[in-house]
C-alpha cells in the first residue's frame, strides 16, 4: 500500500491535509537526498543544514496533522518557512539534486501555508 493509500483511509482529513501530509513526507525524503548530496562539499554546508531542519520539521509536521494535534498549524507555518529558506538556498546550486529539492520544497512550503 502506498504512503497516499494509507494517509487517504484517515477519514477525519481534508483532501488539502492528505495533500500536505504527502508533501511533507516528499520534502523530508528530497531533503535528506540533497542533504546527503552536498556533504564534504564546503560551498554547500548552509544547502546541507537547511535540508536537514526541513527534513525534521516536514516529518514532524506531517505526523502532527495525521494524529489531529492541535499544534499542527504552529509547526505549518515553521514548515513553511524553513521550505521557502530552503528552496532559495537550493536555487543558488545548479546540482540537480538542489534544483529538484527547490521545486518539491515550494509545493510543500504552499501547502503548508494552506494549513497555518
Amino acid at each position: 500500500m502506498s504512503l497516499a493509500d494509507t494517509v487517504s483511509r484517515i477519514d477525519r482529513l481534508s483532501d488539502e491535509q492528505e495533500e500536505c501530509i504527502e508533501n511533507c513526507n516528499e520534502a523530508a525524503q528530497v531533503c535528506e537526498w540533497c542533504a546527503d548530496e552536498c556533504l564534504g562539499d564546503e560551498d554547500m554546508e548552509q544547502c546541507a543544514r537547511l535540508c536537514r531542519d526541513v527534513a525534521d520539521l516536514a516529518s514532524l509536521h506531517a505526523r502532527f496533522m495525521a494524529r489531529g494535534s492541535g499544534y499542527s498549524s504552529d509547526l505549518a507555518e515553521a514548515c513553511a518557512n524553513a521550505c521557502e529558506d530552503c528552496a532559495d538556498e537550493c536555487e543558488q546550486h545548479d546540482a540537480d539534486h538542489c534544483q529538484t529539492c527547490a521545486e518539491v520544497l515550494r509545493e510543500c512550503a504552499e501547502t503548508c501555508r494552506e494549513m497555518a
